[in-house]
């Protein structure tokens, strides 16, 4: 006999679904919303806002100012114990072994940060000259093939901060102007890859395409560094697809699907 003294599993599963999304929105834009904001973001009615929030405030995953909510210490404690379990240099070691070996070059594998991209692996390629990159480096925004890749995802708030803030000139090759390397961030989303020319280091090149999580936002970026000689200002076709692929099955794990982020 069904029971009927409760939501059916269609309704339960959209309620879960909706509560996601009110701490989804809650956590991307980093402070508080009222019920109003959040109903007219989620195209829904106040009245099923409110009733999720209160559910969500019994949990301790949200709190309440006034009339505002905001991220509660329980979803932020959840978070930091997802974060821990969340190894992205563990989950992309067999990918970037692949790579290194089918292309020969030395592999980078970075975690996109708001200030770049940080190096949280690499693995040596076959040159007699090695070019390396330091784990824990922090790879500037402006002039590294991982951190235009990461500015060319961030939020637009924070690409036009670090546009206006001060581009070092590091090589002859680097973009210091804004609007030039506005153009260029423009492109890299466009065709889903970057380079770096000798932009931070005369003689040397990069290329690396992006890292995406389930929810479409770039995570990091895996990347193919070395000698001009061997990665030309213009990759070979081969090298972009092998990076590509990489980058996609390395998202795939992470629960990423090709509409997720960009076709």
């Amino acid at each position: 006999m069904p029971r009927i003294d409760g939501p059916s599993r269609g309704e339960g599963l959209q309620a879960v679904a909706m509560a996601f999304l009110i701490l989804e929105h809650l956590a991307r834009h980093r402070g508080d919303a009222g019920v109003t904001e959040l109903a007219r973001a989620l195209e829904t009615t106040k009245s099923r806002i409110h009733r999720h929030l209160r559910t969500l405030l019994e949990a301790g995953y949200i709190v309440q100012v006034q009339d505002r909510y905001r991220i509660g210490h329980r979803l932020v404690t959840l978070g930091r114990a997802v974060a821990e379990n969340f190894d992205l240099a563990t989950m992309a070691r067999e990918e970037m072994r692949a790579l290194r070996d089918r292309v020969g070059q030395t592999v980078v594998l970075s975690r996109a940060e708001p200030l770049g991209a940080v190096v949280l692996a690499t693995l040596p390629g076959d040159d007699t000259i090695e070019i390396s990159a330091k784990s824990g480096a922090l790879m500037a925004p402006h002039c590294t093939a991982q951190g235009k890749l990461a500015l060319a995802h961030a939020e637009p708030a924070l690409r036009e901060r670090v546009l206006l803030s001060r581009l070092d000139l590091r090589t002859p090759h680097t973009i210091t102007d804004p609007d030039l390397l506005r153009t260029e961030l423009e492109r890299i989303r466009e065709r889903g890859w970057a380079t770096a020319a000798e932009e931070s280091l005369v003689g040397v090149n990069a290329l690396a395409a992006p890292i995406f999580e389930g929810g479409g936002g770039m995570v990091g970026a895996i990347a193919l560094l070395g000698s001009i000689q061997f990665i030309r200002r213009d990759p070979a076709a081969e090298q972009i697809r092998q990076v590509q692929q990489a980058a996609a099955r390395i998202s795939t794990r992470l629960g990423w699907v090709l509409d997720s982020a960009r076709g």
